[in-house]
């Protein structure tokens, strides 16, 4: 009997200290159910039924073979990636690769504070610019929560906040299932034009390339640099952490394209956000509606504060430059409240953030496979073989996805 309380003590101690790791992955996650993907994907279904079920499979699974090399990197050498990047470029080019970088950050706070205040309306009948305000101060709080009161802390309130996401967005599925057809939605292929543009700004959504620059900031700054035992210990929980985040976003994405393929098809006049609301609500009652929108807030606050805090990591690792956390706010989210102010039309301003997205991932997505296949930089830690081949293939397979994109649309 002694020796059963002492192994289940032991398990129990075990699993405490295993779920102490945890958390980094879960903050990177929020960028994988941002707004952005609220409208990407619930235009995808509601337009193409299952058709494009195969990009967001194949989408997660690339952002966890990503996540993972990110969050490597950083506890291996103790760099995040602008900081490794840094290394090995001249100044001209570092500037070059900070202002594609900064771009990136504006079209991804657009797509997340434009989302907040979109949330804000549906609940509380609020103006967009009022509610892109109130998004932009409470993400500035909860950046202030984290230098206050550590990551630890700022990881709880976001997984908290990733829970209400996952909620939200999924709840109406429990009203309408989808059919066993949705299987079919697996198979890869288009359907025009349109089909092509909305898979790249799926992908945009999924494979964010401030998560792949935060993470490894994120990861190094929770657990430090350590070596032998610890390290690899530190790398088996990354993987873990990683898996499970990246289920939960998958999840998540994947119900809301589900929803909107069975309960939204070909419903006309769905052409935003707002619209996909009463829509949810006609279709399956207030309640689920209502969940949507206290999702979408949810969304839109803590992705936006996560996306200026990876600016702030992309600014002090490529030019060594530090600013506050009320100016590193102030940058990114000025171009989202003039978009909100000329009266741009959210949604489509949200979904065309998240091709500019897409076309930033090969600038992440390259670095990172390149340094983390490098014995010079990783040691035992490099990639193997398999690794190596994954990871090119899926930066090649984003790089021709939006080559195709970008020759379509100068074509119209």
């Amino acid at each position: 009997m002694a020796t059963t309380r002492v192994t289940r003590a032991t398990r129990a101690t075990r699993l405490r200290s295993g779920t102490a790791l945890l958390g980094p992955a879960f903050v990177a996650a929020i960028a994988y159910v941002d707004p952005g993907n609220v409208a990407t994907n619930t235009a995808a279904g509601a337009r193409y039924g299952f058709l494009l079920v195969w990009v967001l499979v194949a989408a997660n699974v690339m952002a966890g073979l990503v996540q993972t090399l990110s969050a490597k990197l950083g506890l291996v050498t103790g760099c995040s990636l602008p900081e490794a990047v840094r290394d090995g470029l001249s100044r001209p080019a570092r500037l070059a690769y900070w202002a594609q970088a900064e771009g990136v950050a504006a079209a991804t706070d657009l797509a997340e504070v434009v989302g907040g205040a979109i949330a804000l309306n549906l609940l509380f009948d609020l103006p967009l610019l009022l509610g892109g305000v109130i998004t932009g101060v409470v993400s500035t709080v909860l950046l202030v929560l984290r230098d206050r009161g550590g990551q630890r802390a700022f990881e709880r309130v976001i997984t908290g906040m990733l829970l209400v996401i996952a909620i939200g967005f999924a709840a109406g599925l429990l009203l309408s299932p989808p059919p066993a057809e949705a299987l079919g939605g697996l198979v890869p292929r288009f359907d025009g034009v349109d089909s092509v543009v909305l898979a790249a700004g799926m992908l945009g959504a999924t494979v964010m390339p401030h998560a792949v620059y935060v993470h490894s900031a994120l990861a190094r700054d929770r657990h430090g640099r350590t070596t032998g035992d610890a390290l690899r210990r530190l790398l088996a929980a990354t993987r873990v952490d990683v898996v499970l985040a990246m289920v939960v976003a998958g999840a998540v994405n994947l119900a809301l394209l589900l929803l909107a393929a069975t309960a939204l098809r070909d419903v006309p006049g769905l052409d935003g956000l707002d619209q996909v609301h009463a829509a949810i609500g006609d279709a399956l009652g207030g309640g689920v509606a209502l969940l949507f929108a206290v999702g979408l807030l949810a969304s839109g606050l803590a992705s936006t504060a996560v996306g200026s805090y990876s600016g702030a990591v992309v600014l002090e690792g490529l030019l060594d430059v530090r600013v506050s956390p009320l100016t590193r706010r102030l940058v990114t989210l000025a171009p989202a409240l003039l978009v909100l102010a000329v009266g741009v039309d959210p949604t489509r301003a949200l979904v065309w953030s998240q091709v500019v997205l897409s076309f930033g991932i090969p600038f992440a997505l390259a670095p990172l496979v390149r340094l983390t296949s490098s014995r010079a930089v990783m040691g035992e830690h490099v990639n193997g073989r398999g690794t190596v081949v994954a990871a090119w293939g899926a930066a090649v397979a984003v790089i021709a996805l939006n080559a195709v994109l970008l020759v379509l649309l100068a074509i119209g």
